[in-house]
């Protein structure tokens, strides 16, 4: 069935699975009086102890057994990143419940049919603006609209309306009455009971709920553990990606109840910048998006400064390359031989960079949830930020590798988890086994039965490889190799990756799937490039008549020929259309999670795509 393997890391036997409720009381004890939670109001940075934490866990936990809710019902969550979120998840998996996370960002269409498919009897609603989604569709099981702010709905008369303060105040009531009922929905819980349904991005249809069991959560906490090490409870974390991606649970969930680290919350997706300068993370997830426009907001800002200062940055950049390259060479140790003149560079250069995006104080960053081009993990690397590259899957709760802080290899996703095993089957799929792999998709047992064979293997639908280190390369998903007319196969995101390279392009599509020959479709960074044209007078007023003006298309055209030099004959582009439009999420031209959906693409811009194919 397969030809390679990369063994766990090491062979102690497996603990007996715990529960999720049962980790996270059992950390929640262990310092109570230690910071777990931060928020900001009022300009104001307010703290939530480990014992305030497990007092809201407890009230909505109870709060959801005088709702009526039972072992397996299900409770969905509609928020953006706030403590509300992770207390309404735990209080609901202790009670008995299965949580189901939505996108915020999700328009009504994909609120209701993840709210329909999986049945919920109650959501928790941050807002107006989610009571509105919920309120469009026809939801025959769901019972209560629990809401967190309820500024802007003196005038809705739904029966389902109820605010978040009554469930824990009900909750905080029922524990004064029994004391003890708390700690025995906390004994109440099996490895085996399913804690969430984490629905899939839905690149190629409409998104699947990964059944993520309480043994999953345990075990990937416990991999988590064994594979960061290095993590104490003094570290931080800001939240700030939506919490039903696996991604972000492993950050603002996993990391805590393992290591005790605190999790503060950013008050929205655009003062993320700001919310980094004031806390400072040690640790920090990036999706790819997020550190290529870090990189490209950098970029701009040198554009601005004064011609000493573009000087320095230039010069110390080409030098901070070279040290890179030494330290990954030197197992992440940077060569006492240019300690000293690395130091000046900290000081006139790199230091004041990290600090002013934030992350000075950061020892730990990764990069997960879709690949992300080298050419930008250089940058990072040159600026003394060592980004880390992860992989994993809904499917594995999102456990999977991670590249050793010891030995980065840029261009590889890490290796395996401590207790993970990972194949390369015959056709190059990767496969994954261990306690984490889920336990199957929600009401689809067809689709459960053909990504979980027989023998326990998870088949991730990614192409893999390992290079003589062992650590393990993603080539592309297995539905995207291209094709083409002449039998060739390409891998369409390496291209992509290349072509994102440059601070002028956000989105790249290559297509070329039983064609002669590849094209690309390039979507232009508005800010980068508006930030271009300004400078060279170009004058401009939206999106679309930036992108049709010929001087961007050879501007854009200049980066494609020179990303064409690195490549093969059979992989070179042989044209591009920039694309009139930015992507967008509600119009399905992205997921929540920022991936390009390529059918949407290829059917919304075939006239682009045939143009390029004409005689």
């Amino acid at each position: 069935m397969s030809t390679t393997q990369l063994e766990p890391r090491s062979r102690q036997p497996a603990q007996q699975p715990a529960t999720l409720p049962a980790l996270f009381v059992g950390r929640a004890r262990l310092a109570p009086g230690n910071v777990a939670l931060r928020e900001k109001a009022f300009g104001i940075w307010r703290e939530h102890s480990w014992s305030d934490y497990e007092a809201r866990v407890r009230e909505i936990a109870l709060g959801m057994v005088w709702l009526g809710i039972q072992p397996g019902d299900r409770v969905a969550i509609l928020s953006d990143d706030r403590p509300e979120w992770v207390f309404a998840e735990l209080g609901a998996v202790t009670a008995g419940a299965t949580s189901v996370g939505v996108y915020p960002t999700s328009p009504a269409a994909e609120v209701g049919y993840v709210l329909e498919h999986s049945g919920a009897r109650v959501v928790v609603a941050e807002n107006q603006e989610q009571v509105d989604k919920i309120l469009e569709v026809k939801l025959p099981s769901l019972e209560r609209i629990v809401v967190i702010d309820r500024r802007g709905l003196r005038g809705y008369d739904d029966p389902r309306l109820m605010p978040f303060e009554d469930v824990l105040s009900a909750g905080a009531q029922m524990h004064a009455a029994d004391p003890s009922h708390f700690e025995r929905l906390v004994s109440e819980r099996t490895p085996d009971e399913i804690a969430m349904i984490v629905y899939t991005s839905g690149t190629t249809g409409p998104p699947k709920g990964a059944m993520l069991s309480q043994a999953n959560l345990a075990a990937s906490i416990a991999l988590t553990k064994s594979a960061w090490d290095e993590i104490t409870d003094g570290d931080r974390v800001l939240s700030y990606l939506p919490l039903n991606h696996v991604a972000e649970k492993i950050f603002t969930i996993y990391f805590p109840i393992a290591f005790g680290v605190s999790a503060s919350f950013a008050e929205s997706i655009d003062t993320v910048p700001e919310n980094l300068r004031e806390v400072e993370p040690t640790i920090f997830l990036g999706v790819p998006r997020i550190w290529e426009k870090m990189a490209a907001g950098i970029e701009i800002r040198m554009r601005d400064a004064s011609p000493v200062k573009r000087a320095l940055f230039r010069f110390w950049l080409k030098r901070g390359q070279t040290y890179a390259e030494r330290r990954l060479a030197n197992g992440g140790k940077l060569p006492a031989s240019v300690a000293p003149l690395y130091a000046l560079g900290w000081l006139l250069v790199y230091r004041p960079l990290k600090k002013r995006l934030g992350l000075n104080r950061c020892r730990i960053a990764v990069s997960g949830a879709a690949p992300i081009a080298p050419g930008v993990l250089h940058f990072f690397h040159a600026i003394g930020l060592p980004v880390r590259e992860g992989w994993g899957q809904t499917e594995s709760c999102g456990v999977g590798t991670i590249s050793p802080g010891d030995d980065i290899r840029i261009g590889t996703i890490g290796k395996a988890f401590e207790g993970v095993e990972i194949r390369i089957a015959d056709d190059g799929e990767i496969l994954m086994r261990g306690p984490h792999v889920f336990a199957g998709y929600y009401r689809n047992p067809k689709a459960t039965a053909e990504t979980v064979d027989g023998d326990g293997w998870l088949h991730t639908g990614d192409v893999g490889r390992f290079d003589d280190n062992g650590h393990l390369h993603i080539v592309d998903r297995m539905k995207d190799i291209i094709i083409t007319a002449g039998g060739k196969n390409i891998s369409p995101s390496e291209i992509e990756n290349k072509l994102k390279q440059s601070p002028y392009v956000k989105e790249a599509i290559v297509v070329g799937d039983r064609r002669p020959y590849c094209v690309a479709l390039i979507g232009i960074e508005l800010d980068t490039v508006g930030d271009w044209a300004t400078r060279q007078r170009i004058p401009f007023t939206t999106y679309g008549d930036l992108a049709a003006k010929q001087e961007v298309v050879r501007l854009i055209e200049e980066h494609v020929h020179r990303i064409n030099k690195e490549l093969a004959p059979v992989e070179q582009i042989k044209t591009f259309r920039l694309l009139p439009k930015e992507l967008d999420h509600e119009d399905g031209e992205l997921t929540a999670t920022q991936k390009v959906r390529r059918g949407v693409l290829a059917e919304r811009f075939e006239s682009l795509v045939e143009e390029m194919y004409k005689k």
